[in-house]
């Protein structure tokens, strides 16, 4: 069975205020000529096709346009998910009268997830489509109030497929979650991902996904594997913020023996445009040849520079944020600085350390267990909203 994965499309970004769809309709025309040269069984789309719950019409036709391609002119299926950035009741909608056609798209989760059902020479493949579902919808779904992170919603999901699984089949386990070895919080994560929760619940465990021959992981955009290498991260197809800079963007074609070994190559986005850092006084990068990368500029000048990002511009058209960082100052350490380590602004602080120092401070007395958790839950709560109301 061959099949490729992918993940984190993200039609409709804006980055810095400018649309990407020129690039991203670049990068995934040459997914859709790999999938014409190698004609896997199938495409597996590991959650946030869009970049926001109503994205826009560009978005959309692009969707459209390539699902069409895959599917139709290519009879190829596709067998994809709703992420975090996702709204689950659109990508429901018509779904049923899709999968004649090969286009499996499952936005809600349901109590009793059924397999996709394939075959190769060897047997059936069931491939698992789980989408994105926050804790408080698992359980609600399941009745099981013990379920208050990802990770307890996670055990659940997984138990209930693995109760049912065929022993006579190979596995593959699609999902949209932040895994990393032993639950533990990492910083293999970027700028340009939705946190999941807060206060540090939002973490999977990579042990409940070893019962599967293959899983297909979306929701961090670095591509890597997790524990072990058939548990796999394809990223996103392009670099969404400057802290991707140095990420080899990617997806994988996957094929499983009759014993369920997964062999993997390794594919490469080559991008329309660049992203990255340029740094330099104003004479220097006026210098450079004209680029038409995404940049992120730091002028170095110790003297103020009119007009600088309209100097930029002429040499980077498409330069994206300019700042001013003399040398003096960029080595000089800052205020306050312990031991060199700079701390977090207000912006990566943890929300709910954040309200307790506040409470603290105006209350006079330490925030109790009990009202963090209320706060964790109401923010995490109206977080849910925005994503759906963007």
């Amino acid at each position: 069975m061959k099949f490729i994965h992918t993940a984190d499309w993200h039609l409709g970004k804006l980055v810095q205020g400018v649309y990407m769809t020129e690039d991203q309709k670049y990068v995934l025309e040459q997914l859709v000529k790999t999938i014409q040269e190698e004609r896997p069984d199938a495409v597996i789309i590991a959650g946030d096709l869009y970049d926001r719950a109503v994205p826009p019409t560009e978005a959309v036709d692009l969707l459209d346009e390539l699902l069409e391609r895959i599917v139709i002119d290519l009879n190829t299926p596709v067998l994809a998910i709703s992420g975090n950035h996702d709204s689950p009741d659109r990508l429901d909608f018509g779904t049923r009268i899709m999968e004649g056609r090969g286009l499996h798209l499952v936005g809600q989760l349901r109590a009793e997830p059924k397999p996709v059902v394939m075959k190769d020479e060897f047997g059936e493949v069931h491939v698992h489509l789980i989408p994105y579902a926050d804790p408080a919808m698992v359980r609600t779904l399941y009745g099981d109030e013990a379920i208050r992170t990802h990770d307890d919603a996670m055990a659940a999901i997984v138990s209930r497929i693995e109760a049912a699984m065929d022993p006579a089949a190979r596995h593959i386990f699609v999902g949209h979650a932040f895994v990393t070895p032993g639950g533990e919080p990492q910083s293999n994560t970027s700028d340009s991902e939705k946190p999941l929760s807060i206060g540090g619940a939002e973490h999977v465990k990579a042990n409940y996904f070893k019962p599967f021959h293959y899983t297909a992981l979306g929701h961090l955009h670095q591509a890597h594997y997790v524990q072990q290498e058939n548990i796999r991260y394809a990223g996103s197809p392009l670099k969404y913020s400057i802290s991707e800079e140095t990420h080899r963007k990617c997806f994988y074609i996957v094929e499983l023996d009759g014993q369920g070994q997964a062999a993997l190559h390794r594919k490469e986005f080559v991008p329309l445009r660049d992203m990255r850092r340029v740094s330099g006084t104003i004479e220097e990068i006026e210098s450079h040849d004209l680029c038409d990368d995404y940049v992120f500029v730091t002028l170095t000048d110790e003297n103020p520079v009119l007009f600088p990002m309209e100097k930029v511009r002429a040499i980077y058209p498409n330069a994206l944020y300019v700042e001013r960082r003399p040398v003096r100052l960029a080595a000089a350490p800052e205020a306050g600085d312990d031991g060199g380590t700079a701390r977090p602004g207000r912006q990566e602080a943890d929300p709910v350390e954040l309200f307790a120092a506040f409470y603290e401070e105006v209350k006079g007395g330490p925030l109790g267990d009990e009202k963090k958790r209320m706060f964790a839950d109401v923010y995490g709560e109206l977080l849910r909203q925005e994503g759906d109301a963007v």
